[in-house]
């Protein structure tokens, strides 16, 4: 009998365990859909900068070269301007030519799945307890959501994860092997967005660390030492030279970085204004973190370093929230002690079939939520000048073209000509915007324009101040209105 009893108690425990596992595996593959389906019912193709991207794409297939030089706009084309997001753009061109609208939808619902297994990946290595890592996965991803959009900083957040994965492990374990990954990253990175100076940052507060650990200075808690990161450091410097302009990306992103004035005019770059639940979101991982740091009683070097560093990038511009929702969970995850109880029991393959899972999922809620390109071209069209282009296409109208800021990476893309400005804000300069935001406004000085008053076709909203001042003026002629745009060619 006591034989028997203990086979039986061995048999439920076995199917206790099967059990979790299963309900493991099938909560790790909601959470891993979830995110990318919230891509895919918000479906956002409407994008202002992605249309440009697009045509970059186009123009380095067809000239087999990346350019270099501007040919988009008619104030300033001929001068620098380097296309450092080139592999995004040409991914995203394949994806357009392949699948239409729906390959712009598919990218961004496919790198939030990535984003989500990376993190999944960081925080389980840093945590016992299953349910915790989930609800800081799920955690970091709805604060993101704001950044669901078809733009290269996606591969930004997916890079600077696998990075946050790979110091985390060298730091608690002292070994050197993952390190090698680094300088691979970084010269992918390099090559797809110019925010890897981010992730260069942070690999330095790493060193940092490592440096002040040889010195026994208090707070630094790291087992790596410094050689090894110093060499990790210096040789994902030289990989992020693996461009086609070397040195001088680090130009464009000193040029990014020093134009003040943009800020205070683009929505996106500007401090996040808590009006929805996924700012509070980061702010509650801002302050968890804070209070995480001060349990623990003791000075932590690089895990303060790296929150400070987080919340200057992430409250100055609303585009970058996802460092803190980064930093935050990590710093959670590793400061937090976990139940053994509710630890991660997930089978051998279990994450790999949850992935799978999620991927089927996200396949089934395009074709749910009509995900299509004849419902997203009408999207598209109650918000971007799609029927004013066709107008102006039909009627052979000419240029030089005068347009608003919003649509001229959509212009750049459909219209085929020069426009006067577009979402490339760092080319435009500070000078330059101000001068069309100020005439769109009809500021007094609006006639002063030069790129206006030379232009021989205006594409603007409908709405906008300066439509309503060109419909009193004799020196333009009113060829097309809908109810998104207007068209006004210059009588001469």
């Amino acid at each position: 009998m006591p034989i028997q009893h203990e086979e039986a108690e061995s048999s439920a425990r076995k199917s206790n365990g099967r059990a979790e596992q299963i309900a493991q595996t099938l909560v790790l593959a909601v959470l891993f859909a979830v995110p990318a389906l919230m891509c895919a019912h918000a479906a956002i193709v409407n994008d202002p900068d992605i249309w440009w991207h697009l045509r970059t794409g186009e123009l380095i297939q067809s000239q087999h070269s990346v350019p270099r030089i501007d040919s988009y706009s008619s104030g300033q084309a001929g001068t620098t301007w380097l296309a450092y997001s080139w592999v995004f753009e040409l991914a995203a061109v394949k994806l357009y030519q392949w699948l239409g609208m729906v390959g712009i939808v598919a990218y961004t619902s496919g790198m939030i799945l990535a984003i989500t297994v990376a993190l999944f990946h960081l925080l389980r290595r840093l945590q016992i307890d299953f349910s915790l890592v989930v609800l800081l996965t799920f955690a970091a991803c709805f604060s993101m959501g704001r950044l669901y959009s078809p733009r290269p900083w996606l591969f930004t957040v997916m890079f600077f994860v696998l990075e946050m994965d790979i110091l985390m492990q060298a730091r608690k374990t002292g070994r050197v092997r993952e390190l090698l990954w680094l300088p691979v990253i970084f010269a992918l990175w390099a090559n797809v967005h110019i925010q890897f100076i981010d992730g260069l940052l942070v690999l330095g507060l790493a060193w940092v660390e490592t440096l002040a650990a040889s010195w026994e200075i208090s707070g630094a808690s790291t087992r790596m030492q410094p050689k090894w990161m110093g060499l990790a450091l210096a040789g994902s410097l030289l990989a992020t030279l693996l461009n086609p302009f070397g040195w001088r990306i680090y130009q464009a992103a000193y040029e990014l970085a020093t134009q003040a004035g943009a800020l205070n005019k683009i929505s996106e770059l500007q401090a996040i204004p808590f009006r929805n639940a996924t700012d509070f979101v980061v702010l509650l991982l801002a302050l968890g973190s804070v209070a995480a740091l001060a349990w623990q009683r003791r000075f932590l070097l690089f895990e303060t370093a790296l929150l400070v560093f987080a919340a200057v990038v992430t409250f100055r511009s609303q585009r970058d929230v996802w460092v803190m929702a980064v930093v935050g969970v990590t710093i959670l995850a590793s400061m937090i002690a976990g139940r053994e109880t509710a630890a991660i029991r997930l089978p051998k393959l279990g994450a790999t079939i949850a992935i799978l899972s999620a991927g089927l999922a996200m396949l089934a809620g395009f074709r749910m939520m009509q995900v299509n390109n004849a419902r997203l071209a009408t999207d598209l069209a109650k918000s971007m000048p799609v029927h004013a282009v066709e107008t102006v296409r039909a009627k052979g109208y000419a240029g030089p073209l005068y347009n608003d800021y919003n649509w001229g990476g959509y212009l750049i893309w459909a219209l085929r000509m020069p426009v006067s400005i577009d979402g490339r804000a760092a080319f435009y300069g500070d000078q330059r915007m101000d001068r069309s935001m100020a005439t769109w406004n009809a500021e007094p000085d609006w006639a002063s324009d030069a790129q206006l008053t030379s232009a021989g076709l205006v594409i603007g909203p409908v709405k906008a101040a300066l439509m309503q001042i060109l419909r009193m003026n004799p020196h333009y002629q009113l060829v097309y209105e809908d109810k998104v745009a207007a068209v006004f060619v210059a009588r001469r």
